[in-house]
C-alpha cells in the first residue's frame, strides 16, 4: 500500500525526493512499437523546468531525462519504461532550520503524524519536484494517444486577476512566462506578481486544461467515470485544492434548459450546440473537447513569519528560506496537461480492451 502508482492499464510509478540524487518513474503497460526517444520527452520537461523567469523558483535544474529501459531501436518494446532525471542544484542547508519545525500550509506536520519521520530537505516526496516525472510520463501518454488528440493548458487566473475570455489566443500561451492566453492579462500579471513577491508573500492561480480530438466512449458509468478519474488526477497535483469539469460550479447558477447541451445531426455525426458538460456525460466522453480547471493555493513557502509549532510542541514562528515559486500555479500548467494525457491514455486502453470496434467519432451506430 505504498500509493506511489497511478493508472490501471497504463500505469505510472514515481520515485525520488526533491533533494535526493535523482527522481524518476516507471511507465508500465505502454503498447509496443511506439516510436519513442528522449527527444520526444524533453520539450515537455523544458516547459516545466524551474528558473526560466523571475516568476518561478531560481533553482537551476536541467531536467535532462534518460531512458533506462523499455525502448529498443527507437521503439517501445511493451516492457516497463524506466526514466531518470538527475537532481543537480540542491541546497539542503536552506532547510536546516525546519528539520524540527512544521511550516504552516505544508505537509510537514501531516507527514510527521503519519510516518513518524520525514525528509525535510525541500519537502522531500511532497515537493513539486516530483511532478517532473509526471510530465515525462505524460509525454509517453501523448505518443499513445496520437496526433489527433491535442492537449493544451493555460493559466486563466493569477490571484484575483482573471483573463478576458474574448482575448483567448492559444499561441500567446507560449509567448509569456505565465502560460497565459491573454496578452493584456499577462502584462498586468507581471506587476502584480512582482509586488506579491517583494512583499514576502505568494499568489494562487487557476489552470484550465483542454483536450480536443478525444474519441467518444472513454470512461464508464459508475466506478470508472472519466471525469472522476480526471478530478482525482488533478487533485493529486501539489497545492491543488479544487477541480471542476466543464462549467463546474458555475452550472449551479444555470437553469436546466440553459445547462443542457443541445444536439443536432450534421453529415451523419452528432454535434452539440454548447459544451457545459465539458465533454463528458454520465462519466463517458462524448467526443467534444474535455475541459478541466483546477485551483492552486498560494505557495506555502514564504519568508513572512507565520505562527506554528515544533516537534517538541513549542509554539514558534516559521519563516521559510530558500528558493521558491511565488506562484506555483504557473508551472502547474504542463503538469495538468500531463495528468490529462495519463488519464486519457489509460482510459483509451481500457476502452479498446472492452470495446475494440467502437467508433472514433460521435457517429451513431446503425441497427
Amino acid at each position: 500500500m505504498s500509493h506511489n502508482s497511478f493508472g490501471h492499464l497504463f500505469r505510472l510509478t514515481t520515485w525520488g525526493e526533491s533533494h535526493g540524487p535523482a527522481i524518476g518513474c516507471v511507465v508500465d503497460g505502454c503498447p509496443p512499437r511506439l516510436a519513442l526517444t528522449e527527444a520526444d520527452i524533453q520539450p515537455f520537461l523544458d516547459r516545466r523546468r524551474p528558473g526560466q523567469s523571475r516568476f518561478t523558483t531560481q533553482r537551476q535544474e536541467a531536467d535532462q531525462v534518460r531512458i533506462l529501459s523499455g525502448v529498443f531501436a527507437g521503439q517501445t518494446t511493451g516492457t516497463p519504461i524506466a526514466l531518470v532525471i538527475e537532481n543537480t542544484d540542491q541546497r539542503s542547508k536552506d532547510y536546516g532550520e525546519i528539520a524540527t519545525r512544521f511550516r504552516p500550509g505544508h505537509a510537514d506536520l501531516a507527514y510527521e503524524l503519519k510516518y513518524g519521520i520525514r525528509d525535510w530537505r525541500g519537502g522531500g516526496r511532497a515537493s513539486a519536484r516530483e511532478t517532473a516525472t509526471r510530465v515525462a510520463a505524460g509525454a509517453i501518454a501523448r505518443k499513445l494517444l496520437g496526433a489527433r488528440v491535442i492537449i493544451r493548458g493555460a493559466l486563466i487566473q493569477l490571484g484575483p486577476e482573471r483573463i478576458e475570455r474574448a482575448n483567448w489566443d492559444w499561441a500567446e500561451v507560449e509567448r509569456n512566462p505565465f502560460f497565459c492566453p491573454d496578452a493584456a492579462a499577462a502584462a498586468r500579471w507581471e506587476g502584480y506578481l512582482d509586488a506579491v513577491r517583494k512583499s514576502g508573500s505568494s499568489a494562487g492561480a487557476v489552470v484550465e486544461v483542454v483536450a480536443e480530438g478525444v474519441p467518444p466512449g472513454l470512461g464508464a458509468p459508475v466506478y470508472a467515470k472519466l471525469d472522476a478519474d480526471l478530478a482525482g488526477a488533478m487533485m493529486g497535483i501539489n497545492a491543488v485544492k479544487g477541480v471542476e469539469i466543464g462549467d463546474g460550479f458555475a452550472a449551479a447558477r444555470l437553469r436546466g434548459e440553459e445547462n443542457a447541451d443541445e444536439m443536432r445531426m450534421a453529415a451523419g455525426t452528432v454535434v452539440f450546440g454548447s459544451n457545459h458538460a465539458g465533454g463528458i456525460l454520465g462519466g463517458i466522453s462524448t467526443g467534444q473537447p474535455i475541459v478541466v480547471r483546477f485551483a492552486v493555493k498560494p505557495t506555502s513557502s514564504i519568508p513572512t513569519p507565520r505562527l506554528s509549532v515544533d516537534r517538541n510542541g513549542a509554539e514558534i514562528e516559521v519563516a521559510t528560506r530558500g528558493r521558491h515559486d511565488p506562484c506555483v500555479g504557473i508551472r502547474a500548467v504542463p503538469v495538468g496537461e500531463a495528468m490529462m494525457a495519463l488519464v486519457l491514455a489509460d482510459h483509451l486502453l481500457r476502452h479498446r480492451a472492452q470495446n475494440p470496434d467502437a467508433p472514433e467519432t460521435a457517429r451513431l451506430p446503425r441497427n
